[in-house]
C-alpha cells in the first residue's frame, strides 16, 4: 500500500511537533487513526467526549506550543465546538481535524453531514476544507502557521474519501516555520512614551498574559519607575513570583491593593493585557497600552497612548532610555496596603469551618501549600476561580490554566488529562467545581485508561456558587441553583481512582498529606461551606443594596437560615460593606 493522505498529514503533524491527537476515533477518521497508529509518533488519545479532548488539547498548546483533536462527521464536530471556543479565546495553537462524509456526498444532507466552514467560523483563524488529494497538505500546513503564529485553532475538513485516497506530491512546503522577529513601538513612539512616564508623578503598572514573559524586565521597570505592579488572573503565575513590587490582581476575582494602586496613579502602564472589565480600568488617569496584537489598542478604555510590540522586546528597549525615579512614596505606601489587604484574606484561612461546611479559602491555602514548586494547576469557572485566585501563588515555576476568556464550566478536569500528558513527572491538580466536574465524570475514566497522576479536587458546596452570588448581589432570590450531588469519591472509586471524602476541616491535612504520597489518579472530595461569598476588591452602591435586597426577600419568604448562614459565614466581608 502506497502513502495515502492520511499517512502525509500524520507525518507533517508529527514534523511540527503535535505528540498526540484527542479523539473519539469511528466513520470519517478512521483512516487517520489507523495511519497514526502505523506511523507510531504520535499518542492518539480515546477520550469519551469530544469536548474533553478539544481542551486536553488546548492544554497541550499552552503547555508545549502545539496541540491538536479530531472529530469524526456532524455529532462529532459539535461536541468539539465548546473546547474550541475556549482554546481560540486563550490564544492557544490547536489544529482541530474535522473528518467529515465522502465529498460526493457534499450537499446531499447526508448522514451527519455538517458544513464545517459555517460550524468553526466563528472559533477559528483558519478553516477550510481539502477537497482533493493535493488540497490536504498546503491546506495543513497553512493551518499549522495560522495556528501558532497567529495563536488560536486552525479547522482541517478532511472528508473520508480524500483520507484515504493517494497521498499526492506537492511543490509547496509541508513544513510549520518558526519565525522570531523582534517586534517593538518605533523610537520616536517610545521617546513619547518616554516623556510622559519622566513627567509622572505616581505610575502604576497592570500586566496580562501577553507580559508573561517578560517578568524580569517588568520588576526593573517597576524598580525603576517607583511603580507598584498588578496583574490578570492568567498573568498571576508568570508576574507575582520573586516580585517585590507586586500589588496583587485586580478585577472581579481581584483584591483591594491592586484597584487602589491603579486608581490612585497618575498614568497606568496597560502591558500585555485585553482585560475586558472595563469597570475596574480608571477612567480619568492617563492611560498607555502596549500590545503586540493593535487591533486591541483602545478598545477597553481611552488611551493616551498606544503602541504595539512584543513586552519584552518592548522594555528591552525603553528601559535604557529611563532615568530612574527617587520617589517611592506611592510605591511603599501601596506595598503597605498589599500587605494589609493580604493578611485580611488569611483571616478566612484561620477560619477553617465546620462539618460539611469547610472555609474554601482553607482548602485553597492547603493545596497551595502541599502542592510542589513546578505543580499545574487547572481551574474550573466559578467560584473555585475566586478561590484559586486569592491563595494559589506563583514560583516560577507553576503553570495555572483555565477558561479566563470563554467563561466555560468544566474545564478542569480535561484541561488537568491534557497537562499530564504534556508533562509527565510533574504534580497536576483539578480544582473542581461540584457542577463543573457533574459535566464531565465521563473523563474521569479517560484519566483512569492512561493512569495519569491527576489530583482532582472537588470543592463540593451543593450548588452553582457564582451564579448564586450574582443573584445574591442583583438582589434576586437564588433559583434553581442548588445541586443534589452523587458520592463523587464513590464514583471515582468505581471508576478506579483512589478516593477520600473531607467532611471535617480537622481531616482536611491528614487527607492531603495522602494525597501527595498516593500514585496514580486521585479525587478528594471536600464538602466546603455553600454560603461562602467571594467580594470584589470594590463593592459597589448597587450590590450592596441588591445584596440588602436579596437578604430581605429571603427573610419575607421564610428562609431565614439561609440569611443566617451567610451572614455568619462572611461577616469579616460584610461589616466592611454593609
Amino acid at each position: 500500500m502506497g502513502k495515502l493522505v492520511a499517512d502525509q498529514i500524520v507525518d507533517m503533524l508529527a514534523n511540527a511537533g503535535v505528540q498526540r491527537i484527542y479523539a473519539v476515533t469511528g466513520d470519517s477518521l478512521n483512516h487517520i487513526n489507523d495511519a497514526v497508529r502505523r506511523d507510531g509518533r504520535i499518542k492518539w488519545i480515546h477520550v469519551r467526549h469530544e469536548e474533553a479532548g478539544a481542551y486536553a488539547a488546548g492544554a497541550d498548546a499552552q503547555l508545549l506550543g502545539i496541540g491538536c483533536c479530531a472529530g469524526s462527521s456532524g455529532p462529532g464536530h459539535v461536541h468539539l465546538i465548546n473546547g474550541l471556543y475556549d482554546a481560540h479565546r486563550s490564544g492557544a495553537p490547536v489544529i482541530a481535524l474535522a473528518s467529515t462524509c465522502a465529498t460526493t456526498e457534499f450537499g446531499s444532507a447526508y448522514f451527519q453531514e455538517t458544513n464545517t466552514i459555517k460550524l468553526f467560523d466563528d472559533c477559528s483563524c483558519y478553516n477550510q476544507v481539502a477537497a482533493t488529494p493535493e488540497q490536504a497538505p498546503r491546506m495543513l500546513q497553512a493551518a499549522l502557521q495560522h495556528a501558532v503564529h497567529r495563536k488560536g485553532v486552525a479547522v482541517l475538513g478532511i472528508p473520508g474519501d480524500v483520507a484515504a485516497a493517494d497521498a499526492a506530491d506537492i511543490t509547496t512546503s509541508k513544513r510549520l516555520y518558526h519565525p522570531k522577529p523582534v517586534i517593538r513601538p518605533a523610537d520616536e513612539e517610545l521617546k513619547s512614551l518616554k516623556e510622559i512616564l519622566d513627567n509622572a508623578g505616581k505610575i502604576a503598572i497592570y500586566c496580562g498574559i501577553g507580559a508573561s514573559a517578560a517578568h524580569d524586565e517588568v520588576v526593573q521597570l517597576s524598580n525603576v519607575l517607583k511603580a507598584p505592579v498588578a496583574y490578570s488572573f492568567r498573568a498571576k503565575m508568570g508576574i507575582q513570583y520573586n516580585n517585590p513590587n507586586e500589588v496583587g490582581m485586580t478585577g472581579l476575582l481581584g483584591i483591594a491593593s491592586a484597584y487602589k494602586s491603579m486608581h490612585e496613579a497618575d498614568v497606568v502602564l496597560l502591558l500585555g493585557t485585553d482585560f475586558p472589565y472595563t469597570p475596574f480600568i480608571p477612567d480619568n488617569k492617563k492611560l498607555v497600552q502596549i500590545d503586540l496584537q493593535p487591533e486591541r489598542l483602545g478598545r477597553r478604555a481611552d488611551l493616551e497612548l498606544g503602541l504595539c510590540g512584543d513586552i519584552k522586546d518592548t522594555l528591552t528597549a525603553l528601559l535604557p532610555m529611563l532615568k530612574e525615579k527617587a520617589d517611592r512614596e506611592f510605591l511603599d505606601a501601596m506595598r503597605e496596603f498589599h500587605q494589609e489587604v493580604e493578611k485580611k484574606l488569611q483571616t478566612y484561612v484561620t477560619d477553617l469551618g465546620k462539618e460539611e461546611a469547610i472555609s474554601p479559602e482553607y482548602i485553597a491555602t492547603l493545596i497551595d501549600q502541599k502542592a510542589a514548586a513546578n505543580a499545574i494547576f487547572t481551574v474550573d469557572t466559578g467560584m473555585t476561580n475566586v478561590w484559586a485566585a486569592r491563595y494559589l501563588h506563583a514560583t516560577g515555576e507553576r503553570v495555572l490554566l483555565g477558561s479566563f476568556n470563554h467563561g466555560s464550566m468544566a474545564n478542569a478536569l480535561p484541561q488537568a488529562l491534557g497537562a499530564a500528558l504534556a508533562a509527565p513527572g510533574r504534580e497536576v491538580y483539578a480544582l473542581c467545581g461540584d457542577g463543573g466536574i457533574t459535566m464531565t465524570l465521563g473523563d474521569l475514566m479517560t484519566i483512569k485508561q492512561y493512569n495519569l497522576p491527576v489530583k482532582v479536587i472537588v470543592f463540593n458546596n451543593r450548588s452553582l456558587g457564582m451564579v448564586k452570588l450574582e443573584m445574591e448581589v442583583a438582589g434576586l432570590p437564588d433559583w434553581q441553583t442548588d445541586m443534589i450531588n452523587p458520592d463523587f469519591a464513590a464514583v471515582a472509586t468505581a471508576m478506579g481512582f483512589h478516593a477520600f471524602s473531607i467532611h471535617k476541616p480537622e481531616e482536611a491535612e491528614q487527607v492531603f498529606t495522602s494525597v501527595i504520597n498516593t500514585k496514580g489518579p486521585v479525587l478528594v472530595n471536600v464538602f466546603t461551606n455553600p454560603s461562602s461569598l467571594a467580594m470584589p476588591p470594590k463593592v459597589e452602591f448597587g450590590q450592596m443594596k441588591g445584596f440588602a435586597l436579596w437578604m430581605g426577600k429571603l427573610i419575607l419568604s421564610g428562609r431565614y437560615e439561609d440569611v443566617f448562614d451567610a451572614v455568619k459565614s462572611n461577616y469579616k466581608h460584610l461589616k466592611d460593606v454593609l
